[in-house]
């Protein structure tokens, strides 16, 4: 059976099985990559699951919200579900009151004659109303352990706010939102004759865990993410270091975002100050956080060794092992976690002297640093005294820590958890280095001029001035990197535009959601690359110090970059593993809730866990409220054959279920989909959309002509509606109307299950802001050859007028107005930079004079929205803005990383 995995004579057998058992009613979501269709006929796709896995021992335990059911004053809530308020509204009004307001404004709120005139409250006080939200099913508990080293005072006494890890995994587990979203089963894709890599259960290190449990056995992969951060303002010098679980079983597009409340906080990790010589403070806090990690994932520990049962959303009964899948944290972090210190690598063998060389060094394995260790205290060395033990662990690489946390946890290695981490050991990456080294070389004005006059696209960050920035966010290195390679291309050496250009490559190439042997063994071939065309960096002088240059590449981050290839291998794509959740998750558990507290050092953190703690408790109550006040079931609310329709879970359960309360729940904006009511290319792969009232309506043609100055509007118009139509006599004189934008959706090559944002296309007139319009580009199907595109310029979005005789096919769609490029370079042909070189087509008129080439063309002939950046040359124009560079300029590159849709497009596609 595929379900329980009891063993039966025939087919016949197992079919009349799964009539007749519990299991016809369990829904085992099957997982997303399953149902990925082939990209070729030449490359066909098979899937296939590890043969002795996530069997079903049991179908009658509770789930998440049937514990709730369990809780002491459920007899009161068969009267009432909302008890101990009186009903929905109080309920509602209560949990507004908590989530948003400090004690002190709940009681000046409570104390207006407005409230209590209309309404007689079961609370009269904020203190009321908090036991009231203490009254209501709460999830794991939490505990303050405090901790004493021995020998070790601190300025202020060790408290530890801890829940138990495994018992928060039971409720991650059990989770009835995430049921269409659980994966339970290590397995394997096949692309054609490749293994490809995705999820963590499509991992090599899914199977070889498989391999060693008992038959039948569930993987639960545990995934950590820990950060420290401030949490006070110019003063006051406090900060908070949260750790944070999720599961991997729930699929990475759910847990990527916070808004899923995919991940739970299960310690704050106390930061005291030691009174001691400085030169042991580091060590101490590192034996203080591995204790502390003893204390969390105690039960995590056991489960992994000797396995326990849980209940997953569908009441099923699994025997599961709960081993340490991946651990999301910065480079100092890493270093923390791998007992090592600065001068080695964390996840390899490499040492300082070795970093950046281009080598892929073997993988630091946890057993070679406990074995280290163990060495050290054989030799007679006392762990206490800090200053010989930290002396001889130095020696040897460590940190001083003499108890790691990852010792008895089995099936847990640094070499394999501590994943590729994008925001940090990528993209901060390289605005420390490749774009401080471009900025040595171009000079501040130049770079700034180049990034100020590139042209604005609605929703992309644009520049105005870089040279001088300390701090951007994860979202500005992106977009940095994003235009780097054409902004430096014609200034710098080829083979240094070669080194940044391969680095980018493997910036871009490291973010896809899949990988198969040969995108690995591509993204690899970047990286090295970067390593054989570094050297024009040192020979350029642009590696420097703060007082002079260097000649070397000794960078930590850098060598992190030669184990990736490796970790995909064995855990899956490392953009599921970004630090992008554990940021927001910082500023959701940290930073806001520690406005509402009194901010003072020794209460803060009690108070921030109590906050928390109402708010989760309440988020379930809230949807476990509906379950009952609607009469629900508690399991297999949804098919298989439900497609998402939101991106939040939670909230598309409640709109399939109950859409009359979605207003009950927040989350993020739904993605708009524009192939449901909007107008759809022929191929159905591009969606657009525009406003049902027009910009403008009732004009003529040579409105638009003279408006938009375009002086062949007019005779374009009238030779594409003659080509059109047989009968173009009548449709000569057809007003017009027209838009300024339109909108343009696409899906997702890298998700082919998931629609990408709608990308905004512009196309303004000239005025004083725009002297020249603002005019977005775009790739279209060629009209000459359906196999080839071609790249334009929208100046102009019209129709003609409904109003009249109907209009034929032809002529009924959106039109536009386009002025072309020409390509004059491949990628070949100067390969330092990689891009398309294209230049503006123009026509000799008979009068002497140049002018642009322009067409009219379908809107359904679209097919993506893309950038192009100027060739800027030797130096930039400084009359030029950002308005104009399109206008002004005449040769261009078509930006290959304009965004991650395009980069692949590009690279598979098109190339």
């Amino acid at each position: 059976c595929p379900v329980c995995g009891q063993t039966f004579p025939s087919t016949l057998a197992v079919c009349d099985h799964l009539q007749d058992s519990p299991c016809a009613r369990r829904f085992l979501p099957t997982p997303s990559a399953f149902r990925t269709p082939q990209k070729s006929p030449d490359r066909p796709r098979s899937a296939h699951f590890h043969p002795k896995s996530g069997y079903i021992y049991g179908f009658n335990e509770p789930n998440t919200f049937e514990r709730m059911k369990q809780h002491e004053y459920e007899p009161q809530r068969q009267e009432n579900v909302y008890y101990p308020f009186s009903g929905r509204d109080e309920w509602e009004l209560g949990k507004f009151l908590c989530d948003n307001f400090t004690q002190s404004e709940i009681n000046t709120f409570l104390k207006l004659d407005w409230v209590n005139s209309r309404s007689q409250l079961s609370f009269r006080l904020a203190r009321d109303l908090q036991l009231q939200m203490d009254a209501i099913p709460k999830g794991p508990s939490w505990h303050c352990t405090k901790i004493h080293i021995e020998g070790y005072p601190t300025r202020d006494p060790i408290e530890l706010y801890w829940r138990d890890a495994l018992e928060v995994v039971r409720e991650l587990f059990g989770n009835l939102i995430f049921a269409q979203h659980m994966e339970y089963n290590p397995y394997i894709i096949l692309d054609g004759p490749e293994w490809e890599y995705g999820e963590w259960m499509s991992g090599e290190e899914a199977h070889r865990i498989q391999d060693q449990l008992p038959e039948g056995a569930t993987i639960v992969p545990i995934i950590l993410a820990s950060d420290k951060a401030p949490v006070t303002r110019m003063t006051g010098d406090l900060d908070m270091h949260p750790l944070f679980l999720t599961i991997a079983n729930i699929h990475s597009s759910v847990r990527m975002k916070a808004t899923s409340h995919a991940w739970a906080c299960v310690g704050y990790i106390p930061t005291p100050e030691f009174l001691t010589h400085s030169d042991f403070h580091s060590v101490l806090e590192g034996r203080l956080w591995h204790r502390c990690l003893d204390i969390i994932c105690s039960g995590l520990k056991v489960a992994a060794s000797i396995g326990t049962f849980m209940t997953d959303p569908n009441n099923c009964t699994r025997y599961t092992f709960t081993p340490l899948a991946a651990y999301t944290a910065d480079l100092p972090e890493q270093q923390m976690i791998a007992c090592i210190t600065k001068s080695a690598s964390p996840v390899t063998m490499a040492e300082l002297n070795q970093f950046g060389d281009g080598v892929r060094y073997p993988p630091h394995e946890g057993k070679i640093t406990l074995q280290k260790l163990y060495d050290l205290c054989a030799s007679g060395l006392d762990p206490w005294r800090l200053r010989e033990f930290l002396a001889a662990a130095k020696a040897a690489h460590l940190n001083g820590v003499q108890l790691p946390f990852f010792r008895d946890w089995r099936f847990s290695d640094p070499s394999i958890f501590l994943v590729g981490e994008i925001l940090h050991a990528v993209l901060k990456l390289f605005f420390d280095h490749p774009f401080k080294w471009c900025k040595e070389l171009l000079g501040a004005d130049e770079i700034d001029t180049r990034y100020r006059t590139q042209h604005k696209r609605v929703g992309v960050r644009h520049f105005k001035k870089v040279s001088h920035v300390k701090q951007m966010t994860g979202r500005d290195h992106r977009d940095l990197a994003r235009t780097i390679v054409a902004t430096i291309a014609g200034v710098v050496d080829p083979s240094f535009i070669c080194a940044i250009r391969s680095l980018v490559d493997f910036i871009y190439q490291l973010q896809s959601p899949t990988f198969t042997e040969s995108s690995i063994c591509d993204m690899e071939r970047s990286l090295s690359e970067f390593h054989r065309h570094k050297h024009a960096i040192l020979e350029a002088g642009a590696r420097r110090g703060k007082s002079k240059e260097m000649d070397h590449f000794r960078i930590p981050k850098l060598e992190l970059l030669q184990s990736f290839g490796r970790t995909i291998r064995s855990v899956g794509s490392l953009i599921q593993y970004t630090a992008d959740v554990s940021e927001r998750l910082l500023i959701t558990h940290c930073k806001v809730p520690f406005t509402r507290t009194n901010r003072q050092k020794t209460g803060f953190t009690r108070q921030i866990v109590t906050l928390l703690d109402r708010e989760e408790s309440s988020r379930l109550f809230n949807l476990y409220t509906l379950l009952r006040d609607k009469n629900f079931s508690f399991t297999n609310i949804l098919s298989e054959g439900d497609v998402p329709q939101h991106s939040d879970p939670t909230l598309d359960w409640v709109l399939r279920t109950s859409p009359a309360d979605m207003s009950r729940f927040q989350g993020p904006r739904v993605v708009r989909n524009l192939f449901l009511k909007g107008l759809v290319s022929d191929d159905a792969t591009v969606a657009f959309h525009l406003t049902i009232k027009s910009d403008f309506a009732d004009k003529s043609s040579n409105y638009l002509a003279t408006t938009y100055i375009l002086p062949d509007f007019t005779a374009l118009l009238e030779a594409y509606i003659i080509t059109a139509c047989d009968d173009s006599s009548r449709f000569q004189a057809r007003s017009l109307k027209g838009w300024l934008k339109f909108r343009i959706q696409l899906q997702s090559r890298l998700r082919p299950h998931n629609l990408m944002l709608s990308q905004q296309v512009q196309a303004l007139p000239p005025s004083d802001e725009h002297p020249f319009g603002k005019c977005d580009v775009v790739v279209v199907q060629s009209t000459l050859n359906s196999e080839s595109v071609d790249v334009v310029q929208v100046r102009a979005v019209f129709a003609l007028s409904p109003r009249g005789s109907p209009l034929p096919v032809g002529l009924s769609m959106p039109l536009l107005y386009v002025q072309h490029f020409a390509f004059t370079g491949t990628p070949a042909d100067q390969p330092d930079v990689g891009m398309f070189s294209l230049h503006r087509k123009f026509v000799n008129n008979p009068d002497g004079s140049v002018s642009r080439v322009g067409s009219i063309i379908s809107m359904l002939d679209v097919v993506h929205a893309v950038e192009l950046i100027p060739k800027y040359g030797a130096s930039a124009r400084r009359d030029v803005t950002s308005e104009t560079c399109l206008e002004v300029y005449d040769d261009f590159y078509l930006n290959n990383f304009s965004d991650k849709e395009w980069y692949y497009t590009m690279n598979h596609e098109f190339a």
